[in-house]
C-alpha cells in the first residue's frame, strides 16, 4: 500500500516512492490526487515513457474526472472544466511559445489544479510555489518517483 501526505505538510522537503508496474504508478496519481488542492501546480519532469502521463491519469481520477485522460503532446493544453484540472505537455513547445498558450494565466488562477508534463520547458518561468515530481525508470517497470516541495 502506498501512502501519501501532502507534501508541503512534511517536515521534510522530499519523498521518493518506488512503483513496480503502471498500476501502481496510476494508484500513486490517485492517492495524491486527494491531497492536492486549489491552485496546486504540479511539475513532472523524466524521460519519455517514464511515466508522467500515467501518473497524471491516475491524478485525474483521483480528481474525479471520469474522462480519458490521454498526453496533450500536439494540443498542449487540454482542460477538464468541472473540476479545473488542466494537463499540459510542453515536450514540444520552446520556451518563446509559451505566452501564445496563455499558461501563465491558467498557473496564476487559485481555483486551477495544474500538471505540467516536461515542465523544466518553462524553465525561469516556472512557479516558485509547487510541487516537482521526477520520474526515473530502475528497472523494466520499475519507476522511482520523487515528490520535492518547491516554495
Amino acid at each position: 500500500m502506498i501512502h501519501i501526505i501532502r507534501v508541503d505538510d512534511m517536515k521534510i522537503k522530499e519523498k521518493v516512492f518506488i512503483t513496480k508496474n503502471s498500476q501502481e504508478t496510476k494508484k500513486l496519481g490517485r492517492d495524491f490526487a486527494k491531497t492536492l488542492k486549489k491552485g496546486d501546480v504540479v511539475c513532472l519532469y523524466g524521460d519519455l515513457g517514464s511515466g508522467k502521463t500515467t501518473f497524471t491519469q491516475g491524478l485525474a481520477e483521483g480528481l474525479g474526472i471520469k474522462e480519458k485522460i490521454i498526453s496533450p503532446t500536439f494540443l498542449i493544453i487540454r482542460t477538464y472544466p468541472p473540476k479545473n484540472f488542466y494537463h499540459v505537455d510542453l515536450y514540444r513547445v520552446a520556451n518563446n511559445n509559451l505566452q501564445e498558450l496563455g499558461l501563465q494565466e491558467i498557473l496564476k488562477d487559485p481555483s486551477n489544479i495544474t500538471a505540467i508534463e516536461w515542465a523544466q520547458n518553462l524553465k525561469e518561468e516556472l512557479p516558485k510555489k509547487r510541487i516537482d515530481i521526477i520520474f526515473s525508470h530502475e528497472k523494466e517497470n520499475t519507476r522511482r518517483i520523487t515528490f520535492s516541495l518547491t516554495t
